[in-house]
C-alpha cells in the first residue's frame, strides 16, 4: 500500500519571538516492510541553519534555526511511503521466562542490542505495580508472543481513550492508575509492563491511516515493538487493539517519546502562544506523485 502522509504544525506566538532552534523527526524510517519514496519538508519562516543527523537509534533529524523575529512557526511536511504488511507466520513460540534469561545474558550482536531497550528511561521508570499489572499475563511458561498480544489487548480494554485528560509530564504510575489517556500514556504504560518483567520493549512514533473507530489517526500515533528472540521485533498497537500492519507508518523509535518528539525545541521571547495540529494518511494508486506539502503534532514541544 502506498500512502501521502501529511503533517503540519503551527506554533502561533502572542508576540514576536526573536529567534527559535527546533529538532525535527518527520522524516519516516525506511525499515524492511516500508520503503519512503518521498519526502519534502516546508519551513516559514525560512530557516537561516538546516542540518541533517542521524541519532543513536538511527532516526533522521533536521535541526533548523529562525534567527529573525516571527509570530508563527510553521512546518509542512509531506511523505510518500509503501508500507507492506508483515508476515505473522512462524512467529517463535519461545517461552517469555527463557526469552527474558536469553536477553539478559546477551549470548549474540542481536540480543545485546535488545538489553538496552530492558532498562528506565527519562518517562519510563521500572516499577513493582507495574510488573504486578502485567503479572496475570505472563502465566509461567507462557510464550512472549501470546503474552504481548494479551497485554496489548488488556490495555485496550482496561484503559480509556480521553484526550487532554493526561500530560507527558505525568508520572507513569498515576496514569497507571487513572487508566485513561491517549496512545503515548497506553505506549508508555505497556513499555513499562514490559521492562518491569525484564523484557525489552521500544517506543514507536508514526502515522495511522484513518478508519471508523481508530485512535490517534489525526495526530502523531505511537505504538510499542517487543523483542522476541527468533522473531526480532514485533509491534502492538494498545490504543486500537491490533498487531500494526501496512495501515501503520514509522517515524521514529527510541526508548521513550522523549527520543522520538516529532518537532521540539526553544524560543526567545514570543510569551504565551498555541499550537495546531493535522495530520492525513491517505492512500494513493498507481505511481506516487510529486510531494509538496505539510506536517504536525499536538503532542509536540517548543520551550
Amino acid at each position: 500500500m502506498i500512502y501521502s502522509a501529511i503533517h503540519v504544525t503551527r506554533h502561533i506566538y502572542q508576540s514576536p519571538v526573536a529567534q527559535s532552534l527546533n529538532e525535527l523527526r518527520l522524516t519516516p524510517r525506511s525499515l524492511p516492510g516500508q520503503q519512503v519514496r518521498e519526502v519534502n519538508i516546508c519551513i516559514e519562516p525560512e530557516p537561516a541553519t538546516w542540518q541533517s543527523r542521524k541519532d543513536y537509534f538511527g532516526n533522521e533529524v533536521i535541526t533548523v534555526g529562525v534567527y529573525e523575529p516571527h509570530s508563527r512557526f510553521v512546518i509542512e511536511a509531506k511523505s510518500v511511503v509503501e508500507v507492506e504488511a508483515p508476515s505473522k507466520d512462524g512467529i517463535s513460540s519461545i517461552a517469555w521466562e527463557e526469552a527474558r534469561d536469553r536477553i539478559a545474558a546477551h549470548p549474540d550482536d542481536e540480543t545485546l542490542a535488545a538489553l538496552e531497550f530492558v532498562y528506565d528511561s527519562p518517562f519510563i521508570a521500572t516499577a513493582d505495580e507495574l510488573a504486578e499489572y502485567a503479572r496475570p499475563t505472563f502465566a509461567p511458561g507462557r510464550p512472549l508472543a501470546e503474552a504481548l498480544y494479551e497485554l496489548s489487548h488488556r490495555i485496550y480494554t482496561e484503559f480509556k481513550y480521553k484526550p487532554n485528560s493526561t500530560s507527558i509530564h505525568m508520572p507513569l504510575l498515576e496514569v497507571l492508575g487513572k487508566r485513561q489517556g491517549v496512545c503515548q500514556d497506553f505506549a508508555h504504560v505497556m513499555i513499562g509492563a514490559l521492562r518491569s518483567l525484564g523484557l525489552p520493549a521500544r517506543y514507536t512514533s508514526g502515522y495511522l491511516r484513518s478508519s471508523p473507530g481508530s485512535h490517534g489517526a489525526e495526530a502523531s500515533h505511537a505504538w510499542v515493538a517487543a523483542f522476541v528472540p527468533g522473531s526480532g521485533w514485533l509491534s502492538y498497537d494498545p490504543t486500537n487493539d491490533v498487531m500494526p500492519s501496512d495501515q501503520h507508518l514509522t517515524l521514529a523509535f527510541g526508548r521513550d517519546y522523549g527520543d522520538v518528539t516529532p518537532v521540539k525545541g526553544v524560543a526567545v521571547g514570543g510569551g504565551s502562544h498555541s499550537v495546531e495540529v493535522e495530520v492525513t494518511v491517505k492512500p494513493l494508486g498507481g505511481d506516487a506523485p510529486e510531494a509538496d506539502a505539510s506536517g504536525d503534532n499536538a503532542s509536540e514541544e517548543a520551550e
